[in-house]
């Protein structure tokens, strides 16, 4: 029998030791994620997981830590102008990225110096 690709279930980025409510501070606030409950037996390492569509964002922690300055997830959004206004009124630093035809897109980083892309295909 054959495998076949699914899709991805999950991302994880990494975060410092006593990040949860950071995290839940940008993850849930500002981008308005819904937070989703570890299972017991990973509740005991830290971090926090939140909903993006059908997959999690899994916030894990590290030590030492290090952000992924490269490595990033790319989010898939619609009404990416108003995701980026609410960026830009909490505070948060967005970058353009440069044009691919038929795809608007920005960066940003978590609190933590993760970077994080955003693209809405038009």
């Amino acid at each position: 029998m054959m495998h076949a690709w699914m899709g991805l279930d999950h991302v994880q980025l990494a975060a410092p030791v006593g990040c949860e409510e950071e995290a839940r501070r940008f993850f849930s606030g500002i981008l308005g994620m819904t937070e989703v409950p570890k299972p017991e037996a990973l509740r005991k390492r830290g971090g926090v997981w939140f909903q993006c569509g059908p997959q999690t964002i899994h916030i894990g922690v590290e030590e030492p830590f290090a952000p992924a300055r490269k490595a990033h997830p790319a989010f898939l959004v619609r009404g990416i102008g108003a995701l980026k206004k609410r960026l830009a009124d909490a505070g948060v630093t967005v970058k353009e990225g440069e044009e691919i035809p038929g795809v608007v897109r920005f960066f940003t980083e978590d609190p933590f110096g993760n970077r994080l892309e955003f693209m809405e295909v038009l």
